[in-house]
């Protein structure tokens, strides 16, 4: 019973005890956290409609109707980044440290296997989400995406080939991600030029979404000299007025840079092998609302 006398609503009390979950999914599938918002409020009008004597596995369920509607979304998605000023960044969150336990989940949401995902067709990027992140069984995605089980098994094996071309290499531990942010942040603080080299893998690529809002390099700077300087010379532009601090983006540490006490961009690294292989910054202050509060995310 309720704190008023009621009876709990058993729908809305499987809907609250998943929510995190779903809204991880939708993220995941997304990179828009606004958008997952979106979904899960679609996933909630279909939910409270569904006949619960029905439902065998509520949890399944929940995810089935998540991963349709953001299919769906990321259709619709995919024709407005078409049209997106400059590069296109997932949006940020800022996350509890204990993300950072689940390996896994840290990795998944982390900006750079983000933008792996991003390389997938949206049928692909559910299976993959599914099948590799919350370990749902193969049927179980079948129902979610419409495909027989032998088909998502083939697009399960697609999927992981190519997302295995195209994630970081190796395993970075916690200890070793914050140690290159620290010595990053101390080389843009100080101008470091020959700081920020050491750091900077030669092939490194610097990605900056303004989303034609803030300014921002329309295009990726390739190359550790380039991104240095580039770095260089925008510490120079804003360093007397803006901090540095560090912070739980997506999982991983990463840098909210505050001019005069404004959130006015998030730096997020790819890191490989002891250098930083790429630099995501989000100037876009559309993206910037979940880095103001903790978001929750969960399997």
């Amino acid at each position: 019973m309720t704190e008023d006398g009621r009876r709990p609503d058993p729908a809305n009390e499987a809907f609250v005890t998943h929510r995190n979950l779903l809204f991880t999914v939708a993220y995941e599938m997304l990179g828009s956290a606004a958008d997952a918002e979106d979904v899960l409020q679609e996933t909630w009008l279909r939910w409270i409609g569904v006949d619960l004597d029905a439902v065998r596995d509520r949890r399944a369920y929940l995810i089935r109707i998540t991963t349709r509607q953001a299919i769906g979304r990321l259709r619709t998605l995919g024709r407005r980044k078409e049209s997106y000023v400059g590069p296109w960044l997932p949006e940020p969150l800022l996350t509890a440290p204990d993300v950072a336990e689940d390996a896994e989940l840290a990795d998944s949401i982390s900006m750079a296997m983000m933008l792996v995902l991003e390389t997938l067709g949206p049928t692909e990027r559910a299976v993959f989400v599914l099948r590799e992140v919350f370990d749902l069984g193969y049927e179980e995605i079948a129902e979610a995406v419409g495909k027989s089980t032998a088909a998502v098994r083939q697009i399960a094996h697609r999927a992981r080939g190519h997302v295995a071309a195209r994630r970081p290499r190796g395993v970075v531990s916690p200890a070793e991600a914050q140690a290159a942010l620290g010595a990053f942040q101390r080389a843009v603080e100080t101008g470091d030029l020959q700081g920020l080299l050491d750091l900077l893998a030669p092939d490194v690529v610097a990605l900056s979404d303004g989303g034609g809002i803030k300014q921002a390099t329309p295009r990726p700077t390739v190359g550790a000299e380039r991104v240095a300087r580039l770095l260089a010379a925008g510490v120079a532009v804003w360093g007397p007025v803006a901090t540095l601090e560090q912070a739980q983006i997506n999982g991983h540490p990463a840098l909210i840079v505050r001019i005069d006490g404004e959130i006015d961009l998030v730096v997020a690294m790819r890191i490989e092998e002891g250098l930083i292989t790429g630099i995501y910054s989000v100037r876009n202050p559309e993206k910037l609302t979940r880095v103001e509060r903790e978001t929750a995310v969960s399997r």
